[in-house]
């Protein structure tokens, strides 16, 4: 009986022996590849959660110095931030107060390079589009009519869509084209929403043109 299972035992094994010589360096190679995709997965999370430590800590540093008004401070930490950390969401949003500030401080070029490095940089698509708004709106004070329109060309969202409709009747309007100009801003009144101080603003663009608007609610009181 023993011997029998001796047999048993032995067929089992050369079975064994069998399958992994046949199979043995598959099963080790699955096994490395699945070990080492697991470990660059771990690792790719920990130098993501790193990376975004980094530029949180860079962009503390530069909304300190927005706050003091130090100009070349916040350039310079941009500056740093952007090419050390510019996937980040931190960078986007260095790059649009950097910009903010640059331009109240009288800094117009180094404002649209800010923004221009946004609109081709940002990580998520509302920055870009935030930042190509802000700098067509820049590019207008400075004359710059080609490029402010096809800056605002490359606007695809949606949700600016009311924006860019006033901003296209601003440049309109130092093009000498008042028609245009009034469509635009009529667009853009449309489809502003009716609590936004905004488009009291762009209420009085159209006044300034000899168009008046009016809310429903007012047209019903005035019917």
């Amino acid at each position: 009986m023993a011997s029998h299972l001796d047999l048993e035992e032995q067929e089992q094994l050369d079975q064994l022996k069998a399958f992994w010589n046949s199979y043995g360096n598959l099963i080790t190679w699955v096994l490395t590849l699945a070990l080492a995709a697991y470990a660059g997965w771990v690792g790719w999370g920990w130098w993501q959660r790193d990376q975004a430590v980094k530029a949180a800590a860079m962009y503390d540093e530069l909304d300190r110095a927005a706050q003091a008004g130090e100009v070349d401070k916040v350039t310079r930490v941009f500056a740093d931030l952007k090419d050390r950390h510019p996937r980040t969401t931190y960078a986007a949003q260095a790059a649009l107060l950097a910009a903010k500030l640059q331009a109240d401080k009288g800094q117009a070029d180094n404002a649209r390079a800010s923004l221009e490095w946004t609109a081709a940089n940002a990580n998520a698509d509302e920055y870009r589009d935030l930042a190509r708004l802000r700098l067509a709106g820049l590019q207008l004070d400075a004359k710059q009519y080609d490029e402010a329109a096809k800056t605002l060309d490359a606007v695809k969202s949606v949700d600016f869509a009311a924006l860019v409709a006033d901003r296209r009747g601003d440049l309109a309007l130092l093009q000498g084209k008042p028609e245009v100009a009034k469509a635009e801003f009529q667009k853009a009144y449309a489809a502003l929403d009716k609590t936004l101080d905004y488009r009291r603003l762009v209420e009085v663009k159209l006044a300034s043109l000899g168009v008046a608007v009016a809310d429903d609610a007012d047209k019903k009181v005035a019917q």
